[in-house]
């Protein structure tokens, strides 16, 4: 299965791949930079494929825990101020997508979408700590029955040039489902309340829709 977005992507890409591929047949002599440059348009292709997959994840809706949004690794865990919406401290966690990674951002929380706002911007590299605040972005903030307000970033890095964000206000959206997509390399980050326990750790690899970023704090902590 492969996103949406990328499917007029994916059937150009072919049919180019595919004349490149019966140009070189026809009209290269030379049999090794004949197959070189085959191989070359299929690798192009190859990877066209990998970036644009969206493969199905079945998930189990949890109330009391917060999924990761994407595929990727976990770059940053600190306390900042978040000065879009909160305007206050929270405990951010970013994840970080190479280009290799899905590129599907999967809603973290099921509830209600309070805010989506595009940003235009910079495309600094994705792990810039500048990158939240100066690149182009989303930000979609989702009311939640346990957690209060979530907030997520989609952040556009150097090579992206396009983010799709499906999250309307007023919306209820379910944990797990599509929200958006980043095409190039980028980062998605999260905004979560203080006192959040938090699950993974700096440099952890995890998977959208599947691994647990932070579980509700459980009244004996209290």
């Amino acid at each position: 299965m492969f996103h949406k977005e990328g499917q007029k992507i994916i059937l150009v890409t072919f049919l180019i791949v595919a004349s490149i591929s019966l140009l070189a047949h026809f009209f290269i002599d030379i049999s090794w930079v004949r197959i070189a440059i085959q191989i070359f348009a299929l690798f192009i292709l190859v990877m066209i494929l990998q970036f644009f997959r969206n493969p199905k994840r079945k998930v189990v809706k949890n109330f009391d825990e917060i999924l990761a949004p994407v595929d990727g690794k976990v770059v940053v865990i600190e306390e900042v101020e978040e000065t879009e919406y909160f305007k206050d401290r929270r405990m951010q966690v970013s994840i970080f997508m190479s280009p290799i990674n899905v590129h599907v951002t999967r809603y973290p929380v099921s509830g209600v979408v309070k805010y989506s706002k595009y940003h235009p911007g910079k495309y600094l590299v994705a792990w810039h700590p500048k990158a939240s605040t100066e690149n182009e972005r989303t930000t979609v903030v989702i009311k939640t029955p346990k957690f209060g307000d979530i907030l997520y970033r989609q952040i556009a890095g150097a090579m992206a040039k396009r983010i799709v964000n499906y999250a309307i206000e007023g919306e209820s959206v379910r944990q797990g489902e599509d929200g958006g997509f980043i095409k190039f390399g980028s980062r998605v980050d999260l905004f979560l309340p203080l006192d959040s326990p938090i699950t993974v750790k700096l440099n952890q690899k995890v998977t959208g829709a599947k691994t647990c970023i932070a579980i509700l704090k459980s009244q004996d902590d209290e």
